[in-house]
């Protein structure tokens, strides 16, 4: 059996490590490769400023309202795409709870050319506090995402006004 000394840049060790069992149990921790496999760092993600938001918080707060007949309706949270990611997350919690109301939540991703893929679509009755995280989706090659979407409506569904959520989106590289 061989003597091997680790060196450690901020400190060395002061007794040389001689057990085989305590080198293999370091050379895994220090080493990339795992059983064969590399690494994989986890993704690095940020959270995406809502379009017309204040840039105090990227998290919005809405309420469901009833739809127009003119103008727009506040179903609609459009999340600036700054530079390109890997793939997006979609966040969102309920405040309120109107008890079995259905309330449609899709999302999108929005490209430059000026079209647009929906990611989920899920009718949903989350009790207040409920959480839920839509993705990760990733990034469709050959497109260049600009925004993301978050759409939460009250459909035909009366129980659904007034039903308060928050929402939120990242995009996330390296994954």
């Amino acid at each position: 059996m061989s003597c091997h000394r680790v060196a450690v840049p901020s400190r060395r060790l002061s007794a040389p490590l001689v057990a085989a069992p305590l080198l293999a149990a370091a050379a895994l921790i220090v080493s990339p490769v795992v059983a064969g496999a590399p690494a994989q760092a986890a993704p690095v993600c940020t959270f995406l400023q809502p379009i017309g938001g204040n840039g105090a918080t990227p998290i919005v707060s809405k309420q469901v309202g009833r739809g127009k007949l003119l103008g727009r309706t506040n179903w609609n949270t459009d999340f600036i795409v700054d530079r390109p990611y890997d793939s997006y997350k979609f966040f969102f919690t309920a405040n309120s709870s109107s008890g079995s109301a259905q309330y449609p939540v899709t999302g999108y991703l929005k490209f430059s050319d000026g079209t647009n893929l929906q990611v989920f679509n899920e009718i949903m009755s989350p009790p207040i506090g409920t959480g839920r995280m839509f993705g990760p989706f990733p990034a469709i090659p050959g497109k260049q995402t600009s925004q993301t979407n978050f759409k939460i409506g009250a459909s035909d569904d009366p129980g659904a006004l007034g039903f308060s959520y928050r929402i939120s989106v990242q995009g996330c590289s390296g994954s």
